[in-house]
């Protein structure tokens, strides 16, 4: 295996984990932001309140986008399994 070959198994695991992590995070963010507009009008800074909608919205998040990411990662490992049976 060269080098060439470590750093586009690498490029394609990092691009990988982006297209997966992206829109969780995204869902999260504007959860965030919606909620914190929410709070800097009402003056309530309650903890909670930017804790629960978040956690709820990620899980409800996940569990719709788990089939993508279930098809991004075994994309991945299946090209990977078939560069090891090919020797590279």
């Amino acid at each position: 295996m060269t080098e060439i070959e470590v750093l586009e198994i690498s490029r394609e695991a990092i691009f990988t984990l982006l297209k997966i992590v992206t829109p969780i995070l995204s869902v999260a963010l504007f959860v965030g932001l919606i909620i914190g507009i929410f709070q800097a009008l009402t003056q309530i800074q309650e903890m909670t309140l930017a804790f629960v909608p978040k956690i709820i919205s990620v899980f409800v998040a996940l569990i719709l986008l788990f089939p993508f990411m279930l098809s991004q990662m075994r994309t991945l490992t299946e090209g990977l399994f078939s560069r090891i049976t090919t020797g590279g």
